[in-house]
């Protein structure tokens, strides 16, 4: 027979669980977020910054998006016999305390079909989708230069 303490102290148990769910999502940042203006009318654009993970074990960014794209993954420019190449990253293991850097040369975003006409200034939205369900929002902010 299930007693009504019981029953109490379960579900504490699954709402304290549920709040310690809910607060994991804010250990994983975006930081320094940009993208560089493309000449003219390219169909595509890059974006940088740096991905914190303060979570306490590590995390796995298995994906990207953005409204003001049709299409966001996470690529990396690797040089090999003296050829730059450039290849997609479908898993981006981010240890406990780790921050990696998207920058010019390495790994970054590739944002193709843009949704709208990229400006100097502007501020874009990013969501990176995590291997456990979750997403972590971000801004990349339009330069024409790098910061």
């Amino acid at each position: 027979m299930i007693t009504k303490p019981f029953v109490c102290v379960l579900l504490g148990l699954c709402a304290l669980a549920t709040s310690a769910a809910a607060a994991e999502p804010a250990c994983v940042s975006v930081r320094e977020g940009w993208v560089r203006l493309p000449p003219g009318a390219m169909p595509m654009a890059a974006g940088y910054g740096t991905i914190r993970n303060d979570c306490r074990s590590t995390v796995v960014v298995v994906g990207a998006g953005s409204k003001a794209f049709g299409d966001v993954s996470l690529h990396e420019t690797t040089l090999v016999e003296g050829i730059s190449r450039m290849r997609e990253v479908e898993r981006l293991p981010i240890a406990a305390g780790a921050t990696v850097e998207l920058k010019p040369g390495g790994l970054h975003l590739m944002l193709m079909q843009p949704e709208v006409t990229l400006k100097e200034g502007a501020a874009l939205p990013l969501r990176l989708s995590l291997e456990d369900g979750r997403k972590v929002d971000g801004v990349l902010q339009v330069r024409k230069t790098v910061p």
